[in-house]
């Protein structure tokens, strides 16, 4: 089983420059599913349905978010109603939307799990007991987990502690791709964080120079998604059709010009 994953997709631009490079990935990659973390799809701060809509006609089959599943209300009711985008699960139960879902690929069930960090994060009950509580209840070997935490340790450590029963961890949320994937000791794929689909030049994906003066300053700025060139990152993971385990785990980075 082929599965490609999306990076954060930070507002129009990510959402175009998916739109350019994902037909090329298709083609050449040939995965079985496309996952994408779209919290940030619709002005870099939340997701609409209008917007996931048409990111599923790219060929996107589900969504995992973050702590910005919020921002744009519209989305409640499709959390509720739809199975192909989940949010965090260890968010209240109270919260609208399911923290995981079932996505069949061809024969086989793939779980998706969306999970949120605690270190330097909004609350959240316990990612790791939260993952040991779904795990109990699945009924198929090929499990994705999308990690949406700021620390780098929480990651890996939650990794590790699923290691052989996840297919895979994939971290989001910093924006930025980092060089560590790798095939942990009992066959689960991971990296620390896939990186963003946005601006190139920018900070993860908004305007610059409110961040600069947010920094400069520490006054609250409003900062609108960045133009310009951009960035599309993904990674490539090949499980076991039979037991689950990761066979590779590949990064993706395309830039393109304006």
């Amino acid at each position: 089983m082929r599965i490609l994953f999306l990076a954060d997709i930070v507002g129009r631009t990510g959402r175009q420059a998916v739109a350019k490079v994902l037909p090329e990935w298709r083609e050449r990659y040939a995965p079985d599913i496309i996952l994408a973390n779209g919290e940030n799809a619709a002005g870099g701060k939340g997701i609409t349905p209008e917007v996931m809509h048409d990111l599923m006609e790219l060929g996107i089959a589900c969504f995992t978010t973050g702590n910005h599943i919020w921002d744009k209300k519209e989305i409640y009711p499709v959390l509720e109603s739809d199975p192909r985008i989940v949010r965090p699960a260890n968010y209240s139960p109270l919260a609208p939307g399911r923290g995981y879902t079932i996505v069949p690929v061809l024969d086989k069930q793939l779980a998706v799990i969306s999970l949120a960090g605690r270190v330097f994060m909004e609350h959240a009950d316990c990612p790791f007991r939260k993952f040991d509580e779904i795990y109990a209840t699945l009924d198929t070997p090929f499990v994705f987990v999308d990690f949406h935490g700021e620390a780098t340790s929480e990651k890996a450590c939650f990794a590790y502690y699923v290691d052989g029963r996840a297919s895979a961890v994939v971290g989001t949320h910093t924006h930025v791709q980092t060089a560590d994937e790798r095939i942990l000791p009992k066959g689960t794929a991971f990296i620390t964080d896939a990186g963003m689909c946005g601006a190139l030049h920018s900070s993860i994906g908004m305007e610059l120079e409110p961040s600069i003066q947010r920094f400069l300053t520490g006054m609250p700025t409003k900062s609108d998604v960045a133009k310009g060139p951009a960035v599309v990152c993904a990674v490539l993971i090949d499980l076991d059709r039979t037991t689950g385990k990761a066979l590779g785990i590949q990064r993706l980075q395309k830039r393109l010009s304006e």
